[in-house]
C-alpha cells in the first residue's frame, strides 16, 4: 500500500547497532553494551528512512552556520509535504471517521517549546507549533483552536485527505479491524505501531529530529499524523513535551517513535535525557528507557516503541522493542547515512 524507499547501507558508522534476538533475554543485558555512534558538529539525526531527506533539508541550514531550531523545522517540513508519506503531514491516513488530524512539537536550546495536537486542514503543523512557542504564552493548542490559530497566523486552510489516503481508508472500512500488532501492514493497525520489516519495506512512522548546530546548541522537532484509523480526538506522544520530544541544552535531546500511549505513560523522551544527565551514554539511556517500559507493562513486548537520542558531544544512541526501526544521521562527513536500531526482540 505504501511506496517506501529501500534501506540504504551505512558504511561510515560500523558496526551496525542491530542486535537480533529470538527471546527477551536481551532485556537483561547490561545497558551500554553496544557502542554509540559519534557525529561531528554540526549534525542532525532523525527517525526512519524518510529522515534522510529531512536531514538534508536541515543540513542546508546547519552547514551555513544556522540555528538548530531553524534546521529541525526545515527538516520536519519535508515529510509533512511528501504525498507518498502516509504517516506525516498532508498525506497522512485519517482517523476512523475520515478526518486527517496532525500532531507536532518543537523545542529549542532555551527550553522554549510549542505544540499542536489534532489540528486539521493545515499542511505544516511543525511551523504552527513553532509559532505557538514564539507568539503565545502557551505550549499546546489543540483541535479547532489550533486550526483557528494557524489560519490567523496566515497558514492556508486546505483539504488534507488525498485520493490515495481516502481510498486506503475506505478499504479499511470494509473490516474496520483495529488491533495492535507490531510490524504489521498499515491496513491492519496503523503506522504508529512501528511498521516495517528488516530490510526497510513499508517502514514508516512519526518523524522525530534532533540537531546540534555549530555553536553546540540543541533543538528538536517531532511531527506525525498519528495512528491510522484512530478514534477521533486521539492524541499520541508526538506533541507532548517530555513524551515524544525533550531537549535540555546542558545534556542533549531525545525523541520517540512507536505506540505513543506507552511513551506517554513513561514520559519516555524526558526519561532518556535524564538518564543521560546521570551519566548514561545515549545508547545506554535508550536501552534503559525501553527496559522500563517492558518492566512496567510486559505486554508491551507485542508493540513497538523506539527511542533516538544525542548528547552534547554528538554521541548517538537508539533502541527499540522490536526490530525494524531505523534512523538517519547527517554531519559534514556524510548526509545520507541510515542505520538499523537495535532491539530487545
Amino acid at each position: 500500500m505504501t511506496d517506501r524507499r529501500d534501506f540504504m547501507t551505512a558504511s561510515l558508522l560500523a558496526p551496525a547497532l542491530l542486535a537480533a534476538g529470538a527471546t527477551g533475554a536481551k532485556a537483561q543485558m547490561p545497558a551500554g553494551a553496544r557502542p554509540s555512534a559519534k557525529l561531528g558538529l554540526p549534525c542532525v539525526i532523525s527517525t526512519w528512512d524518510f529522515g534522510i531527506a529531512a536531514n538534508q533539508a536541515a543540513w542546508a541550514v546547519l552547514s551555513k552556520g544556522g540555528r538548530a531550531l531553524d534546521a529541525v523545522e526545515a527538516g520536519a517540513r519535508i515529510p509533512e509535504a511528501d504525498l507518498k508519506n502516509h504517516s506525516v503531514g498532508r498525506a497522512g491516513y485519517p482517523d476512523r471517521d475520515g478526518h486527517v488530524t496532525l500532531d507536532s512539537s518543537i523545542m529549542d536550546e532555551h527550553g522554549n517549546c510549542g505544540a499542536v495536537a489534532a489540528i486539521e486542514h493545515i499542511a505544516h503543523p511543525i511551523s504552527v507549533a513553532r509559532l505557538v512557542m514564539e507568539r503565545t504564552p502557551h505550549v499546546l493548542l489543540v483541535g479547532e483552536g489550533a486550526t483557528q490559530f494557524a489560519v490567523e497566523q496566515g497558514f492556508p486552510r486546505e483539504e488534507l485527505l488525498t485520493p490515495e489516503s481516502e481510498a486506503a481508508w475506505r478499504d479499511w472500512l470494509k473490516t474496520a479491524k483495529y488491533q495492535p500488532a507490531a510490524n504489521s501492514e498499515v491496513r491492519t493497525y496503523g503506522h504508529e505501531a512501528g511498521l516495517g520489516q528488516p530490510g526497510g519495506k513499508n517502514n514508516h512512522d512519526t518523524i522525530g529530529m534532533l540537531a546540534l548546530d555549530a555553536a553546540g546548541n540543541t533543538s528538536g522537532a517531532c511531527t506525525t499524523s498519528g495512528m491510522a484509523w484512530k478514534l477521533r480526538g486521539r492524541v499520541g506522544d508526538s506533541p507532548i513535551i517530555g513524551a515524544g520530544l525533550y531537549v535540555d541544552n546542558e545534556v542533549g535531546g531525545a525523541t520517540s517513535t512507536g505506540v505513543g500511549e506507552e511513551v506517554i505513560r513513561n514520559c519516555g523522551s524526558f526519561l532518556v535525557v535524564e538518564l543521560m544527565r546521570q551519566g548514561r551514554s545515549p545508547q545506554a539511556a535508550c536501552e534503559e528507557a525501553v527496559a522500563r517500559i517492558l518492566k512496567r507493562k510486559p505486554a508491551a513486548k507485542e508493540l513497538q516503541v523506539g527511542f533516538l537520542a544525542i548528547n552534547k558531544r554528538g554521541e548517538v544512541g537508539a533502541w527499540a522493542i522490536q526490530s525494524g526501526f531505523s534512523y538517519a544521521l547527517c554531519d559534514a562527513r556524510k548526509q545520507d547515512a541510515l542505520l538499523p536500531s537495535g532491539s530487545v526482540y
